[in-house]
């Protein structure tokens, strides 16, 4: 019995150490929240531009029961990881191209620099001129966001692997696609899935800009709605939904990447 407890000593420390990270970070939010709450109901903070967490909370509330917030919802997180699966698939396989191979960068790298220096804005009534107001837009619109974080990170991620391993599996006789296999991804893995992590950051930046300026549905449009009618606290909880989505996806990438990454030292900490 004693030999159990002391083996599951360490584990145990390691969880109240996570817990104890974890409470530290909510004292900030934590605070901010009481104050909020406290100077709301004194009324030093306009109920029109800051409504309190309470009444953030109750909107909430009331938009869940009423299942208006989970349809919305749906709608934009089928908008997102679409962008994201159209936008990073593109960007890991030219990434993949353009880094193995010197004449694809010349011929590709200069016009995809370009095209990442325009401002989605900027794109937007272009993209409903061409496509109208319908879902192709949007997704083009958040795909082009999700594209360059991976094209980026997948590229650099293949130029920094020592040439010296090329040489060695150029010497086993690997075909190019085996170099791509078992050299060139799992060599470049940490770079493309921290790409990973910011298209899908970037995926859901798109879609509030598709969703405030031409939507029908989704929860940016149930935000720009609330705007007009000075619902602040809708907005907020807009806001907060926006957040905690791009918070979880995040952290299911970080989860995929401790596991595929656990050979590394800094990832089996």
């Amino acid at each position: 019995m004693s030999h159990e407890i002391s083996a599951a000593g360490p584990s145990l420390r390691a969880g109240l150490g996570r817990w104890k990270l974890l409470g530290l970070g909510l004292i900030l939010p934590g605070t901010v929240l009481v104050l909020w709450q406290i100077f709301g109901q004194l009324g030093y903070i306009s109920d029109l531009l800051f409504p309190t967490p309470l009444v953030i909370l109750k909107a909430f509330v009331g938009l869940a029961q009423s299942g208006d917030l989970w349809d919305h919802f749906r709608i934009s997180a089928v908008r997102a990881l679409a962008g994201f699966a159209l936008g990073g698939s593109l960007g890991l396989l030219f990434g993949i191209l353009v880094g193995l191979f010197a004449k694809v960068e010349k011929m590709f790298d200069p016009t995809l620099q370009m095209i990442r220096m325009i401002p989605s804005l900027a794109v937007v009534p272009l993209f409903i001129l061409w496509f109208g107001i319908g879902e192709e837009s949007k997704i083009l619109l958040i795909a082009k966001g999700a594209f360059f974080p991976l094209y980026i990170n997948t590229y650099l991620g293949i130029r920094n692997v020592d040439n010296k391993w090329f040489e060695v599996i150029r010497v086993l006789g690997y075909s190019r696609i085996q170099q791509i296999r078992r050299l060139v991804i799992p060599a470049a893995l940490p770079n493309i899935l921290l790409g990973t992590r910011l298209s899908i950051g970037l995926s859901w930046l798109g879609l509030v800009v598709a969703e405030l300026i031409a939507s029908t549905s989704g929860v940016g449009y149930m935000m720009s709605d609330a705007r007009q009618f000075a619902d602040t606290p809708v907005v907020f909880v807009g806001i907060i939904v926006f957040a905690a989505a791009g918070l979880i996806t995040d952290y299911i990438v970080r989860l995929g990447e401790r596991r595929l990454l656990r050979w590394k030292e800094s990832y089996s900490r």
